[in-house]
């Protein structure tokens, strides 16, 4: 997967997520995604697209937890829906180390059986 940014790229991952185009240039920003194919496509949402209950097994947190997080905009979905919302993987990735972080800081007696 190459980081040259074509317009029928951003289309097809806006299509298959189902992303508003404000939406998508706000959230990836910086970040240029090319797919040559659907395969191509589909391949990317499958490993680097997760939803909540994926995120929340990923970052080790509750339910309530996430939607907090959401709520004081400190992660943020590149798409939410009534029941569920969709999440890049290296946004989660940066958060995740944010949370080991403050864990160990704030959990020192949590983190000694690990």
């Amino acid at each position: 997967m190459a980081t040259d940014y074509s317009y029928r790229s951003r289309c097809l991952l806006m299509d298959y997520c189902g992303i508003k185009e404000n939406t998508l240039n706000k959230k990836v920003k910086g970040i240029a995604y090319h797919f040559e194919t659907r395969e191509d496509l589909r391949r990317f949402v499958t490993e680097e697209v997760l939803n909540s209950a994926e995120t929340i097994e990923f970052l080790e947190i509750s339910r309530e937890r996430l939607s907090q997080l959401i709520k004081d905009g400190k992660l943020l979905p590149i798409k939410k829906m009534l029941k569920d919302s969709l999440f890049l993987k290296t946004d989660l990735e940066e958060k995740k180390k944010e949370l080991e972080t403050t864990r160990k800081k704030y959990q020192p007696f949590d983190t000694l059986d690990k």
